[in-house]
């Protein structure tokens, strides 16, 4: 049974690599590859997992609008949002395993070992350290990395040694699933917070490659082929910072309610929302005449170079020109914003939220700063990185190499 370890690092970009004069990883020759559009977490790990675009695989950007119930869900982990047949499916027929490990949306996939993030949140707005594992402790412990340190203002490069030991190790026992695919958060942290040529990030990525070569040297020596790659690039913050659920408000497509004189969304009444994840932001409108005015109003804004047409449930899809990006909040006196917004809440924000890498005037909140982060993401135009040691067939972006790699698998 063929073996292959792959390993997808968070902001793994091709011109990173090369400013920084790496030229090789583990060994393997880099060269760059358009990464999945958008290009953010949870599209970037269901195209590689199906080799679909969002019109196939069903995940528009990191997070959701349901129109049923009328609520987002942001960083939601089960692995039923990601439609489609996967890329080891007649792999595993044939008897392959097949182990998943710190990816998003994957509680529940069809694969015989499991590893994810998943604290319980408490009712006093505390957090309970917790990682799913199927088997439980299949990586030796319960909790292989400090989850404080995955996210948020202690958000740290080296959460990815956990990641990596843990790996490691248990590539080590000898039984690992033919089929390794994991997950390395390690350079996201501060290219967001500080662009790609800060010192902070010269840091950053030593410690990635650092870990990239302990979970290589586990492989290889239990014989597995590499593929590694990056789920998307960071560009730098050059540009302002767009509000489309400011401007949507003003033109009276989106609703919200008074609360202790907060202003909480109420999509009950809200005839067009933009759910903004960096550099892209899919709108959901209530109806045509909705969708067509929200068009025209989101066009207008300096920062937007393009208004599409949307998928995967979407009405419409925002991309951000170059050095620019898309902010959640729809308030603009500070005093109307929910009590939320200065709070990590990953999955209760209807939008993306950097500013919670970094603390705010009161060290027990997050930041509402926006100017604060310099690095962005979210454009399909700025390469990742690709080292691999398979003879694949030449690939010029992320679902052709996925669907290469499951020919490579069932051969």
């Amino acid at each position: 049974m063929r073996k292959l370890l792959v390993l997808s690092v968070a902001a793994l970009g091709a011109d990173l690599l090369r400013r920084a004069g790496v030229g090789r990883l583990v060994g393997l020759p880099v060269r760059p590859l358009a990464p999945a559009f958008p290009a953010v977490t949870c599209v970037a790990q269901a195209t590689l997992r199906t080799g679909l675009g969002p019109e196939g695989h069903g995940v528009p950007a990191n997070g959701l609008y349901l129109r049923d119930t009328f609520q987002t869900q942001f960083w939601c982990q089960s692995a039923r949002l990601v439609r489609g047949p996967r890329i080891w499916d007649a792999f595993r027929a044939k008897g392959g395993r097949v182990g998943l490990y710190f990816f998003q949306q994957s509680l529940g996939e069809a694969a015989d070992e499991l590893a994810s993030p998943a604290p319980i949140h408490t009712h006093g707005g505390g957090m309970i350290m917790a990682t799913y594992q199927q088997p439980p402790r299949v990586l030796g412990r319960d909790n292989p990395v400090r989850l404080w340190r995955y996210w948020g203002p202690l958000a740290h490069p080296k959460v990815g040694r956990g990641i990596a030991r843990a790996l490691a190790e248990r590539l080590a026992r000898g039984d690992a699933p033919e089929l390794v695919l994991a997950y390395l958060p390690t350079l996201d942290y501060q290219l967001q917070r500080f662009g790609t040529r800060h010192p902070k990030v010269e840091a950053s990525l030593r410690e990635a490659l650092a870990q990239i070569d302990l979970v290589a040297a586990a492989a290889r020596a239990q014989g597995y082929a590499l593929l590694i790659l990056g789920d998307y690039a960071i560009t730098d913050v050059t540009g302002t910072v767009a509000f489309p659920n400011r401007a949507l408000r003003r033109a009276g497509l989106f609703a919200t309610r008074p609360v202790r004189a907060m202003r909480y969304p109420d999509l009950y009444q809200t005839r067009a929302l933009a759910l903004c994840d960096h550099q892209v932001a899919p709108v959901y409108c209530a109806d045509p005449a909705a969708k067509e005015e929200a068009r025209r109003v989101l066009a207008a804004l300096p920062e937007v170079e393009a208004v599409r047409e949307g998928v995967a449930g979407a009405d419409l899809e925002l991309l951000a020109k170059h050095g620019c990006w898309f902010a959640w909040p729809w308030w603009d006196d500070p005093r109307e914003a929910p009590d939320y917004a200065t709070h990590v809440d990953i999955h209760n924000k209807p939008g993306f939220d950097p500013c919670e890498l970094f603390f705010g005037a009161n060290p027990f909140h997050c930041s509402a700063d926006v100017t604060r982060v310099r690095g962005t993401h979210g454009r399909a135009d700025v390469p990742v990185a690709l080292a691999t040691d398979l003879d694949l067939p030449p690939v010029q972006d992320t679902p052709a190499l996925a669907r290469a790699l499951a020919a490579w698998l069932d051969a």
